[in-house]
């Protein structure tokens, strides 16, 4: 009998140990190469300080959960039987899946927000009903800095709103920066009948133009540059509208400052009157009050 004999029959009884060892060991480099390359693409899509922190910790956390359930299997391997490895491990998915259930699926949203890139850091969205600027988006929960909230304006009303990720499978998302930073505006004056409308139309163009213009040059798409009028009839006077393009994080502090310009330009016409609701009492040139 040669020595690579004695040496098979002496390691035959243990063959099966051997065989899954070496599973486990091709299973570990399958998965810490698979945990490499998700790593790789997830960095590729965040460039934040806070969202690459994200990604790592998303992926030690794939590593305790391999590591817990590599670490049963080999409890019951060496044990029991390895026909119990499938009931105990569906027993543990089911308890986990049950218990931690709204943290996994945030976990999951936490995925598909930044594979898919819906929103990021920095951009305005309103969630639910709920308007702010994104601060952070962790593994479960997204970080608003709200705008509004407490008063009817957009000014940040110094206050975060934590929200869980897994929100965006029940709830509608606007996203104010998808695209780009630039959305649709408009400002109304009521004006009287009385009133020179041309003029008043021009007024407020040239306030927009005004304001707008040192912004408008950074605009990418000429196309949005300038602005326009609609009218709408009302009982005491003519609203006027006037619609442009403007910057959402910059929008209200803007329009502050065009209906600033246009009451401005209107105090110095005689035929631009401003409406407001008020009583006059007109009498007839002829008949005298006694």
């Amino acid at each position: 009998m040669s020595f690579i004999d004695e040496i098979l029959i002496n390691i035959n009884p243990y063959l099966e140990t051997i065989y899954f060892l070496v599973a486990v060991i091709l299973v570990f480099i399958v998965f810490s190469i698979v945990i490499k390359v998700i790593k790789n693409i997830l960095l590729k899509k965040v460039t934040r300080k806070k969202q690459i922190s994200n990604v790592v910790t998303f992926l030690s956390l794939l590593k305790f959960i391999f590591a817990f359930f590599l670490f049963i299997v080999i409890v019951i391997a060496y044990y029991g039987s390895l026909g119990d490895i499938g009931f105990i491990a569906g027993l543990l998915t089911v308890a986990l899946g049950m218990a931690l259930q709204k943290p996994i699926t945030g976990v999951f949203a936490w995925l598909i927000i930044i594979s898919r890139k819906q929103f990021s850091i920095g951009d305005r969205v309103i969630i639910s009903n709920i308007k702010g600027d994104i601060t952070n988006i962790s593994l479960t929960h997204i970080h608003l800095e709200e705008v509004g909230g407490t008063i009817e304006g957009e000014e940040k009303s110094n206050r975060t709103v934590i929200l869980p990720t897994s929100i965006i499978f029940e709830k509608e998302i606007i996203n104010y920066n998808e695209k780009d930073d630039i959305i649709l505006d408009e400002v109304t004056v009521t004006i009287t009948y009385e009133s020179n409308l041309e003029k008043a139309e021009k007024i407020m163009n040239d306030a927009v133009k005004k304001i707008m213009t040192p912004h408008w040059n950074f605009f990418t798409k000429k196309k949005l540059i300038g602005s326009h009028i609609r009218l709408k009839t009302k009982d005491s006077g003519i609203d006027i509208t006037v619609r442009y393009h403007t910057m959402a994080m910059k929008r209200n502090a803007l329009a502050t400052d065009i209906i600033r310009e246009i009451l401005k330009e209107i105090r110095k016409t005689d035929d631009v009157e401003v409406a407001y609701p008020h009583t006059q009492i007109i009498l007839p040139e002829n008949k005298l009050v006694k």
